[in-house]
């Protein structure tokens, strides 16, 4: 029974009686239906809207389950824009929003292309980016304007599927599209030998008596074994062909699938005939070898990606929580803010939180790239994807999902690796005007040879279609950068954007900040002499008071010393300069002597201190109340890291907004001769500007919220682990493992990085321009054209990985 008629009485969508004066109605297949409410209407637009008619012209009856009436492929799409479900894979500000995504359907440079360019069209689409080594795409967009749903179902209309990343399915679509490619080879690999044994019998059958009956029966025998070869392994090809012909975008699968087609096609008419030549041995042959060769370069793609699956694998399934005194385990995404768990010795730290009992040694190599634990006890933070070494610890939960430090760095390794330098973006230019030309020129070439009388014209033009890689453009530098930011990820150095490793290695002037950067930032306080009526504890009190609000390593300092803080209001900071605020109703100042200065309206004190100590001036109005002596330790790599950049060729500077005498010892003992003390923000940023202006190319590397802006300014800028988000946000690299010694490893990894992109363009420039005129003279066979054109790209892999072994 049909839907029409099983539904003319009543709801045309869920088959209840309409309701009296109802008046929902809407247009399915070509007529006006009428709905018992506006839900059953507005389920009825969405399916038409999407193209999902079919759910109501082949059904025979109405379910009186509520999940039925809705069809499978549109609740799987917009169950996706849920608040709730969006909270465990989408980032939010405001109505902009970010996900990162699993691409299914992914098989070449073109597909990602092909894909970036289709989505970014939508309105309301900030940003979309893939990942060809992962397949993991990143996206933004502004929810105001346009549904997740409906950027989803856009990538389903041009043949891929796109759904929230899951680690676990991550590899469940690797093994899956591993355990494919690998039955696609088996069938090309039987076909092809099965095909070759009987070609044997046909090339020495052609100097022999062998009959021309017995001849024709071996060539449809051949045809029904090259069936499977073509129509199944060779399957990919047309799809991917077919996808970008539709979207009038030539891939490298574009020449594949001509010449396949064309092949078969002719050895068909061939065999239908009874008269000619066949190629269904050199159709299996190259089949095989192109899978192979896209095999092979899968395997390095995964291997290239490792670094940042081990980091999205590095969290537990399950955790012990306690409650009431009593333990349960239960899943790591259903722990909430507050709740205690239990880490046991061996088990992996399942969120970000604070130590509440127990002291342990934790391995945080993963992360950071520092081999040596750490020791935590009561009051110290962890960070999820750590292990627990020792004894059994237990941890309050403070963060948990995609607010984590782990979340936090695989969301910016994401978005550097598929960010595009300008290397990529070129070599995609090139790429795809390569394929059209080939087009031309294995159509010249074929016509040429035929007018010349060769009855090998077919065969040569097929070559030349063959041969071609230009795909290898497009990987010459996405392969390098995700085997490079892997290696620097894995070394404690996270990449943020895609473009700063490009820029790093032009780097001839690298200026470094001094408290927190070349110091370790753990400024103690040696000493507090009193300058007025008010005792040492009260200045120490009210200065942490002050600086209970800041993040500066001086506020960690007094907050060390001080139990309880003195009460201050209306606290604010002048940036490199200071904090003031009220208290008792008199306005007070801490910082520097000349900030200070202009409150109290006097000189200040003279007073005695070493080259190495900071002081550190507290008073109000008219009254110098306080001096507060802080020594910092330099880290101990500092001077053997200077001394390796040097050797790199570059300027090194130091520019601190401390003590001019201060700065100048630290420089002394580390050999710098560029240093500079008591510069604010502004003037480390004049003195970055003039560095440009001299058109040199400077990194900055820098800690806390003063040095925001030089890091934002600088070509290419790093930040401390442990500095401030601000900071963090600025900079293109964070240094998680605050191990100094990373930065000339950096450089160096950038710089082969550039060497083997150029390398990597140099081999497919060499290749295609030697590889083409061989094959337009007729050199080289169709199967030894399909080995060259799947090592192409395979070398380009290979070579990028290289970098894994910095």
């Amino acid at each position: 029974m049909g839907s029409t008629s099983l539904l003319s009485n009543g709801c045309f969508h869920c088959g209840l009686p309409i309701p009296e004066g109802a008046t929902y109605n809407a247009m399915v297949l070509g007529e006006a239906r009428q709905f018992c409410c506006t839900g059953c209407q507005a389920v009825a637009e969405a399916i038409v809207a999407n193209n999902l008619t079919d759910f109501y012209k082949f059904r025979t009856d109405v379910s009186t389950k509520p999940e039925e009436l809705v069809p499978e492929a549109l609740r799987q799409l917009q169950i996706y824009d849920e608040p709730e479900l969006q909270k465990s894979f989408v980032k939010t500000q405001g109505e902009q929003r970010e996900a990162s995504l699993i691409m299914e359907g992914i098989v070449c440079a073109a597909c990602v292309w092909l894909n970036e360019h289709h989505i970014r069209k939508i309105a309301g689409v900030v940003d979309f980016r893939i990942n060809y080594s992962t397949h993991r795409a990143t996206l933004r967009w502004d929810n105001a304007k346009v549904q997740l749903s409906t950027i989803l179902k856009a990538i389903t209309d041009i043949g891929y599927l796109a759904h929230p990343f899951d680690s676990g399915r991550m590899q469940a679509l690797q093994k899956k599209e591993k355990s494919l490619a690998l039955r696609r080879i088996a069938v090309a690999g039987l076909g092809m030998m099965q095909v070759m044994m009987l070609a044997v019998a046909m090339y020495v059958g052609a100097y022999s008596d062998m009959t021309e009956s017995m001849r024709n029966f071996i060539r449809w025998i051949s045809f029904i074994m090259t069936i499977p070869v073509v129509f199944y392994s060779a399957g990919v090809f047309f799809t991917s062909a077919g996808r970008d012909i539709k979207r009038g975008r030539f891939g490298m699968d574009v020449p594949v699938s001509i010449a396949i087609a064309v092949t078969f096609s002719a050895s068909v008419y061939a065999t239908l005939k009874g008269t000619g030549e066949v190629y269904f041995d050199s159709v299996t042959m190259f089949t095989f070898f192109l899978l192979t060769g896209r095999f092979l370069e899968m395997q390095a793609r995964h291997k290239a990606g490792q670094v940042a699956e081990e980091l999205v694998r590095l969290l537990p399934a399950t955790t012990t929580r306690l409650r009431n005194g009593e333990q349960e385990v239960v899943a790591v995404n259903a722990l909430e803010i507050n709740d205690q768990v239990l880490i046991k010795p061996g088990e992996i730290v399942p969120a970000d939180g604070v130590v509440l009992e127990g002291v342990s040694s934790i391995n945080e190599s993963l992360l950071s790239g520092e081999s040596l634990p750490t020791t935590k006890r009561p009051s110290d933070s962890l960070v999820g994807g750590t292990v627990n070494l020792e004894s059994p610890l237990v941890m309050q939960v403070q963060k948990v999902g995609d607010s984590t430090v782990l979340a936090a760095i695989i969301r910016l390794l994401e978005r550097a690796q598929s960010e595009k330098p300008e290397l990529a973006r070129l070599a995609e230019r090139v790429a795809s005007r390569f394929v059209p030309l080939i087009l031309f020129i294995a159509t010249a070439v074929f016509f040429y040879w035929h007018y010349q009388g060769s009855p090998h014209a077919f065969w040569i033009a097929l070559t030349v279609l063959v041969i071609t890689c230009p795909c290898a453009f497009s990987l010459a530098t996405p392969a390098a950068l995700t085997a490079a930011t892997g290696t620097l990820t894995s070394q404690g150095v996270l990449t943020t954007r895609g473009n700063a490793l490009e820029t790093l290695a032009q780097v001839d002037h690298i200026i470094f900040d001094k408290t927190g950067t070349l110091t370790t930032g753990k400024l103690a306080l040696v000493s507090t002499q009193a300058l007025s009526t008010l005792s040492v504890e009260e200045c120490l009190s009210l200065a942490a008071g002050l600086e209970k609000v800041s993040e500066h390593p001086v506020a960690h300092a007094f907050m060390a010393e001080v139990f309880e803080p003195a009460t201050v209001q209306n606290i604010q900071a002048f940036s490199g300069q200071g904090l003031q605020g009220i208290w008792n109703n008199e306005i007070v100042r801490i910082g520097t002597a000349e900030f200070v200065n202009e409150l109290t309206q006097s000189t200040p004190p003279v007073v005695s201190t070493t080259s190495t100590q900071s002081l550190v001036w507290l008073g109000k109005a008219g009254t110098w109340l306080a001096v507060f002596y802080l020594q910092d330790h330099i880290r101990p790599e500092a001077k053997g890291m200077i001394t390796q950049l040097k050797q790199l060729g570059l300027q090194v500077s130091l520019l601190s907004g401390d003590n001019p005498q201060v700065v100048q010892a630290v420089a002394h003992e580390l050999g710098l001769e560029h240093a500079l003390g008591g510069q604010l923000p502004d003037d480390k940023l004049a003195y970055l500007k003039h560095a440009q202006a001299q058109r040199q190319v400077v990194a900055m590397v820098g800690d806390g919220v003063n040095d925001a802006p030089v890091l934002a300014a600088a070509n290419v800028s790093l930040a401390m682990g442990s500095g401030s988000q601000l900071a963090q946000a600025s900079a293109d690299m964070v240094l998680l493992s605050e191990n100094l010694e990373r930065i000339p490893f950096a450089i160096m990894t950038a710089r082969r990085m550039q060497t083997i992109i150029k390398q990597n363009f140099a081999w497919t420039i060499g290749y295609n321009v030697i590889a083409i005129p061989i094959a337009a003279l007729g050199w080289v066979a169709p199967w030894l054209a399909a080995i060259g054109m799947s090592m192409s790209s395979l070398i380009v892999v290979l070579n990028a990985l290289r970098l894994k072994n910095s």
